[in-house]
């Protein structure tokens, strides 16, 4: 599996990213991290990721992650044939609970072998850490906009360090990241911080920025 990081959005260098896929490559947005939101910021968030999937020639499938709570086996079958999986920011602890429910953290770990791409940006990333602890300094780990289930702090240990999104940039969230990256320093954990505009790419030849 290919990996496309962002701090915020798509990134300055959008062509980057369709660089990593095939021709015609057939991809799917999600956007669950975004549930807990009104459904107009929904609606906003989600056009604006998907205009900008466009502009590079992407048309994306919009997945609704709850729709497959509990029916892991359709969305396996669903993924078998894209090769990227779009997913945008919003809170990690949803995005989490939301991959647990619908089975899709045990699912992206089967595909790590691939050729597919999971790109995203913020808690799409900071979802893949090994620990969600850390992003609680930003994110509420207690919205239960799924009901009423457990904050899960496991993240799917798909990168090794932590993600510090929006560091030293124009974002509302900014200010906190540096109390977060603070937290890492304190606990002796790996971290990286990203600037909104820049990416991290992993691919075949290993980890690039």
């Amino acid at each position: 599996m290919k990996f496309y990081f962002s701090s915020f959005k798509i990134g300055n260098d959008p062509n980057q990213l369709k660089s990593l896929l095939p021709n015609n490559a057939k991809a799917v947005y999600i956007s669950s991290g975004l549930d807990f939101a009104n459904l107009e910021s929904q609606k906003k968030h989600q056009d604006w990721d998907l205009r900008e999937l466009k502009e590079i020639g992407i048309s994306a499938e919009h997945l609704d992650l709850r729709k497959y709570f509990g029916k892991q086996d359709e969305l396996r079958s669903k993924l078998q044939d894209t090769d990227l999986i779009y997913v945008s920011g919003g809170n990690v602890y949803d995005l989490r609970i939301a991959m647990r429910l619908s089975g899709l953290d045990d699912i992206l770990k089967e595909l790590v072998n691939t050729n597919k791409v999971y790109a995203g940006y913020s808690a799409a990333v900071c979802v893949l850490s090994p620990t969600l602890k850390g992003y609680h300094v930003v994110d509420d780990p207690n919205l239960k906009t799924y009901g009423d289930h457990e904050t899960i702090w496991e993240g799917l240990g798909l990168i090794d360090w932590q993600f510090a999104p929006h560091f030293d940039s124009d974002h509302s969230e900014s200010e906190d990241i540096n109390k977060e990256i603070a937290y890492y320093k304190e606990h002796n954990m790996s971290y990286k911080p990203l600037k909104d505009g820049e990416v991290i790419i992993i691919d075949e030849d290993g980890l690039s920025k």
